[in-house]
């Protein structure tokens, strides 16, 4: 629908907070979501084998609630606006499940943690369990973080470079959101190329389909019905699976549990503060968005929002964390005002304890969704270089490559593809000082962190602030000395380094003495005349 349809809808002095606009605006923010909950369970279920009851049941109605708790404060606070202002044209703040993070989180958290528990003996269920106690202390510790950092967030944003936050977010975006996805895809090519064709033509092209119908909801419909006609002639490409057909019922019912998994979530704040950080600065950017587009929310109110909602997500059971969303002036471009929000945030939150969200979850196939994530994940990357000054292209590129180590240890330390002996005797390779694996698991861990400091000290180098990239390089020194960055333990455990073995031991130290060193290097090429003159940049932004 037109912005002008939509104007004619409306009645001098009257507010409509709901209008034909939101109907297409809740196909696209009821999918994003739905998409983001399918990879969840997905990379749990299949990729982790872990319970699907206890996804469904567990993980799902509390991490739902998030995302209905936080839609409803927007809806409300889209209506106050349009109020205030007299204005009945104001579009709700979109808000749902952050897809960076929660891939992220299941790949590097939830996963891990439930491998780890089961090679200490632990039956699957009680595995899963405590992985879930863990899961909820890192939503809790996020939320934590997230009320803080809404108060402080733009000075965050006004000292670290944007290459090292939005850099960060763009290796995510490439490796997390974009390769695994692809794999997906092309595990079922025909179904799932089908859906991805439809998704770059409406979404990344922005060529509209006949009758403007909605190009997401079209794509996962062509999908999945193509999927359901040939899965059982075997010409899907991949492993046919009828759907259960089963409900699984479950109430957000606030509780302790995640004290339970507290311990255990504190290895993994490298990790997570990262992710929360993120969609803090996230927050304000598409808060001053909005501004633009004709919204003047308040950015702390937007942002209190998202982490109350993370953090009652996390006390209900969610393992995933709410965000708002990017892209609220193409919802207000859609017609949208206040309804969108409403109504998935209703389906959403509500699906999550009736069950039908993971039964929708079960009958589309992830081949089908992924298309979805690949657009997000192509959005982030040309954001991350867009964004960024052309000069600092060469720091959102370096903070890719801490995501890609990740990537690589995720994939060998499956007992699916590797086998834990083989993997274990890898990581400490006779004659090797430093075995390339363990350097690769080093690497790794904290990626995120890793990711950020390693932009933000390129972004610094590359504007002759040698003494602030140096400061950014004793940061990494001290965090790799402790495990915060670059730990030598698999699972990515913060030690103190005189407690590890040989040739784990031998990571911290020199990790830590070749930051040290690089940083004096630089401290004392600071002084010279030449490290002082204004870069000059070249046509197209190179140097």
């Amino acid at each position: 629908m037109s912005n002008q349809q939509t104007a004619a809808l409306d009645e001098p002095g009257k507010l409509k907070w709901f209008v034909l606009g939101d109907i297409n605006g809740f196909f696209g923010l009821m999918f994003d979501n739905m998409t983001v909950l399918s990879f969840l369970a997905g990379i749990l279920i299949f990729g982790f084998q872990f319970p699907a009851e206890i996804v469904f049941k567990r993980m799902f109605p509390g991490t739902a609630f998030g995302v209905l708790f936080g839609d409803l404060v927007y809806t409300w606070m889209a209506v106050r606006l349009a109020k205030k202002t007299n204005n009945p044209r104001v579009t709700a703040m979109p808000l749902g499940l952050d897809t960076p993070s929660t891939i992220g989180i299941a790949l590097a958290v939830l996963g891990p943690a439930f491998l780890a528990l089961k090679a200490k003996g632990m039956s699957p269920d009680d595995a899963a369990m405590m992985t879930w106690y863990i899961g909820m202390a890192t939503m809790v510790m996020i939320g934590i973080v997230k009320v803080i950092f809404s108060f402080i967030g733009q000075w965050v944003q006004r000292v670290v470079p944007q290459a090292g936050l939005l850099g960060s977010l763009a290796g995510i975006g490439l490796i997390l959101l974009g390769f695994i996805p692809l794999v997906e895809i092309f595990g079922m090519p025909l179904v799932g190329m089908i859906a991805l064709g439809l998704i770059l033509y409406t979404l990344v092209a922005r060529i509209k389909l006949p009758k403007n119908l909605p190009g997401v909801l079209v794509a996962v419909a062509a999908g999945t019905i193509l999927y359901y006609i040939l899965g059982p002639m075997g010409l899907v490409g991949g492993t046919y699976a009828a759907p259960s057909g089963v409900l699984h019922f479950g109430l957000p019912i606030p509780t302790l549990g995640f004290l339970k998994g507290f311990i255990e979530a504190l290895k993994y704040l490298p990790i997570a503060i990262p992710f929360g950080i993120l969609t803090v600065v996230g927050g304000i950017n598409v808060t001053e968005s909005a501004r633009v587009a004709g919204d003047d929310f308040k950015t702390r109110d937007i942002l209190l929002t998202e982490a109350f909602a993370t953090l009652i997500a996390g006390v209900c059971g969610g393992v995933a964390q709410s965000t708002p969303y990017i892209g609220q002036p193409a919802y207000k471009h859609m017609g949208c005002r206040s309804g969108y929000t409403l109504l998935t945030g209703l389906f959403i939150g509500l699906g999550g304890i009736f069950g039908y969200v993971g039964y929708i979850v079960e009958l589309i196939p992830r081949a089908v969704i992924a298309p979805i994530l690949i657009f997000v994940a192509l959005d982030i990357m040309c954001q991350a270089f867009m964004a960024c000054p052309a000069r600092h292209a060469p720091a959102v590129a370096f903070a890719y490559l801490p995501t890609v180590a990740r990537l690589i240890q995720i994939k060998l330390s499956n007992p699916e593809f590797v086998p834990l002996a083989t993997f274990t005797a890898l990581l400490a390779v006779p004659g090797k000082a430093l075995p390339e694996l363990l350097v690769t698991v080093a690497l790794g861990n904290g990626f995120i962190l890793t990711a950020m400091l390693w932009g933000a000290f390129m972004a610094e180098l590359i504007d002759r602030n040698l003494k602030k990239a140096s400061l950014y390089l004793w940061i990494c020194a001290v965090f790799s000395f402790f495990g915060i960055i670059h730990s030598a333990i698999p699972d990515g455990n913060m030690y103190f380094p005189w407690h590890l073995t040989s040739p784990a031991i031998r990571v911290p130290y020199q990790f830590t003495a070749a930051y040290v060193v690089l940083a004096l290097m630089l401290l004392a090429l600071s002084f010279t005349r030449e490290s002082k003159e204004k870069p000059v940049e070249e046509p197209g932004g190179s140097f």
